[in-house]
């Protein structure tokens, strides 16, 4: 039997992004480089064999001293035990594999080394993906692979204990970015490089009938008091360390000292049955 396609065209995508750098909108990298910067900002540890992911290595340059930069590949390009700071910057959403690019960030660190991840969440592109779902079954009568499916903070969480991760924290933030229309916003989403790379997407020029009925369905429904429409960013931050001796480790369930009714200096009623 033959092995399943994979999700993303990374050749599709490599090209995407070579276009996008000929007059680049790359401002979600920048507010993922000034969040890691304030997350490393409160991190009481001088790091001094950082690597980086990123297929932008322009947005990273002078960041931290010493850093590599490296493309996501599907095989990144890190040597086991290696590094006490991995950083894997807004390509997680392009990676066949989301747990082996983690695993393989874990298997890159040293002891108690830290790995940060920034990655796009389940809310990201919301109204285009409603908005483009709904013309192309009015226009066609069908719906394709448009706007690529993000996983929810749950989930990414989640991918950090797969990996071996210890300590993990998954936070997140939206970025409310309004454009004055929604093929504006489709210009600027070539311009990153994050144009539609699956696998499955249709071969052929969208339908301009269905751009254009998009637009005026986004205009309806996502319209800001000022006339212009919003667009939805999930940044979703993931923190884990690699396991050692020295971390803290939960307390073994029932080894409590104090009871927390009197921490909460109240009364304790048992349950009716």
């Amino acid at each position: 039997m033959s092995s399943p396609a994979p999700l993303i065209d990374r050749p599709a995508l490599a090209r995407h992004r070579a276009r996008a750098r000929r007059s680049p909108a790359l401002f979600l990298h920048e507010a993922a480089r000034d969040e890691v910067q304030d997350r490393l900002s409160v991190v009481k540890r001088t790091f001094t064999a950082p690597v980086i992911v990123s297929p932008y290595p322009e947005i990273w340059q002078g960041l931290l001293p010493g850093a590599r930069v490296i493309p996501d590949d599907d095989v990144l390009a890190l040597e086991e035990g290696a590094q006490d700071l991995v950083i894997h910057a807004l390509a997680l959403h392009w990676a066949n594999d989301p747990v082996g690019q983690l695993i393989q960030c874990r298997r890159a660190l040293r002891p108690d080394g830290l790995c940060l991840t920034l990655a796009f969440g389940g809310e990201t592109l919301q109204e285009l993906r409603a908005a483009l779902g709904q013309a192309e079954i009015e226009v066609t009568g069908g719906l394709s692979p448009r706007v690529l499916p993000m996983g929810e903070l749950r989930d990414l969480g989640g991918l950090l204990q797969r990996a071996g991760l210890a300590l993990p924290v998954a936070d997140s933030q939206v970025l409310d970015v309004s454009y004055s229309d929604a093929l504006h916003l489709m210009r600027d989403l070539r311009a990153m490089g994050e144009t539609n790379a699956l696998t499955a997407r249709l071969r052929q020029p969208t339908r301009r009938a269905v751009l254009l009925r998009a637009a005026q369905i986004y205009a309806e429904t996502y319209s800001r008091p000022d006339g212009r429409i919003r667009a939805s960013f999930e940044l979703v931050t993931l923190t884990g360390w690699a396991p050692d001796a020295s971390q803290q480790k939960p307390l073994r369930p029932g080894s409590a000292a104090h009871r927390l009714a009197e921490a909460l200096n109240t009364m304790e009623r048992p349950l009716d049955d």
